[in-house]
Formats: structure tokens, sequence, C-alpha cells
């Protein structure tokens, strides 16, 4: 849970290397393998009164849904849908479990997550059903968009008529969270107070266009990859490993016209964050 505490949006990636994706038509989940999709990103809500549950909203506003009707006449695995019900309950609730390096979606009755493959129609479907021996049950989930801590400050004291020996007693600070923006150009104070978490190596924060160069919501911060390393080329095959994409080129804006143009070489010398776009080779 300390994971997704941490995250504000999340996608996964099953076995077949193919992501957890809400279907167009805002009822079916399904399985694909085009990680960038807005389809394939959830947003991770915290249930009030527990610490062990989540629910995954889809871009769709609906939940991920654990229903009740099997997938297929004389199969143990259920439906998992998308669903919108009048009143959050338990279908919706997920207990993340983690094995290894990867993760399980516990349903609150015991039953797994699962990404179903070979023919149809099992093939992209996406089931839950009781535990047993399975890699298909083991998600790698990579966090796309972070929760940052702000702190509120406490009020000042009101002024005395006369010095004060003792000093004032001291409150601590309350935290809530918010999603990060790239357009943001200041920082509250709050937030100054804030220490910001060691890591290891810069953030590069990630967006990844079109054929034709377009970016969708590129006023979001985008995809987070912690990276040590400091040439384009080791940025580049990064990139690649973290998106499956073979063929692209690594690029930044210019600060003055906003067009798009090729790291080259060396990255700046110093580890502060980077905003990239990964564009696919051979787009003008």
């Amino acid at each position: 849970m300390d994971f997704f505490n941490q995250a504000k949006a999340v996608r996964m990636r099953n076995v077949h290397e193919k992501y957890l994706t809400a279907d167009e038509d805002e009822e079916t989940v399904t399985q694909d393998r085009n990680g960038s999709d807005k389809r394939a990103r959830w947003i991770v809500e915290p249930v009030r009164g527990s610490f062990e549950v989540i629910r995954l909203r889809s871009c769709y506003g609906n939940y991920l849904t654990a229903s009740n009707e099997r997938f297929l006449l004389g199969a143990t695995g259920r439906k998992v849908v998308l669903a919108k019900p009048a009143r959050l309950d338990s279908s919706v609730e997920w207990e993340p479990v983690r094995e290894g390096s990867k993760m399980k979606l516990k349903t609150r009755y015991g039953n797994l997550l699962r990404a179903n493959g070979g023919l149809p129609p099992w093939r992209n479907s996406v089931t839950h059903d009781t535990p047993h021996v399975s890699d298909s049950f083991l998600w790698d989930v990579d966090v796309v968009e972070i929760l940052v801590g702000t702190a509120t400050p406490a009020p000042a004291p009101a002024p005395a008529p006369a010095p004060v020996t003792t000093p004032p007693p001291h409150r601590r600070p309350s935290y809530s969270y918010s999603p990060v923006s790239r357009t943001s150009s200041e920082k509250s104070e709050e937030e100054l107070t804030v220490p910001p978490p060691k890591s290891e190596g810069r953030t590069i924060y990630y967006h990844i266009a079109d054929e034709e160069g377009h970016v969708e919501e590129e006023s979001a911060v985008g995809y987070a990859l912690t990276f040590k390393g400091n040439s384009v080329e080791q940025l580049t095959q990064a990139l690649q490993e973290e998106t499956s994409m073979d063929d692209v080129v690594v690029c930044t804006r210019n600060p003055l016209n906003g067009k798009l143009f090729p790291l080259r070489l060396q990255l700046p010398p110093n580890s502060g964050t980077m905003h990239v776009v990964l564009v696919p080779s051979g787009t003008s």
C-alpha cells in the first residue's frame, strides 16, 4: 500500500506485455499494448477508513469493478467491468498485494485480478479468479502521476500587550495532496517548507507524441522515470525499455517558439528535473 499511497495515477502491465485498459464502450475492461493511451491510465482513490484497499477510476470516471457474472459458462473466472454504482461498495475495492517486484490485486472476497491470454474469447479479456499458481495474476505497476504534499502553516499568534516569557505552542502542520502540474510557475510558501524527497538520479518527465507530433494533455506532468545516466543515448535506451517503443527520438521544446527539437550528445550537467517528448522516428 505504501507504493499506491504515493500515486495519483498508475498504469498496469501484465505478463503478456499489455496494459490494463478501459474500453471505449465505457463498460469493458481489456488489454492493449499502447501504454501511452489515456485509457491505460487509472486514478488511484483511497478508501476512507481503510489503509489496505484502493479504488481504480478510469479516464471515463467509472471504476474497475469485480462483477458476479461468469465470463464463460463452466469457467471459474468472473467478469471485470467498468461501473459507477450509486453507492461505492466492496465490488470496486481492491487490495494490493506485493509479489516480489510485481503486484497482485485482490478483491474483498479473495479473488485476484487476472489478465487472460490464449485464443478468443479469452484473449485480451480481464477477469477475477480464485488464486492459483499462474503469472497471469502478476502486474507491473508504473506511477504516471505522483502526489505532492503541501503543508499549511499554523496561524501567527495574536500580538500580546506585553513581552511573553514563554513561546506559543507549536502546531503540527496538516498535509493535503494535489497533482503535479508543469504549468505552475510559482511555489507557495507551504511547498517551500517541505523538503523534496531524496532520490538517486534525476527525474525525467515524458510525454509521447503521435505520428503527427501532437501531444495529448501536455499541461499535465506526464509519465515519470528516474534516470542515472548523463547521455542522450542512455536516456533513449531507458525510455525505450520503459515504454516498449523501439524507434523514437527524444526531444525537448524550444522555450522561445515551443517547437520540438532532438536532444543531442550530453544532457545538462546538473541533476535537475527534465521534461521531454518521445517522437516516433520519421515524424516530420
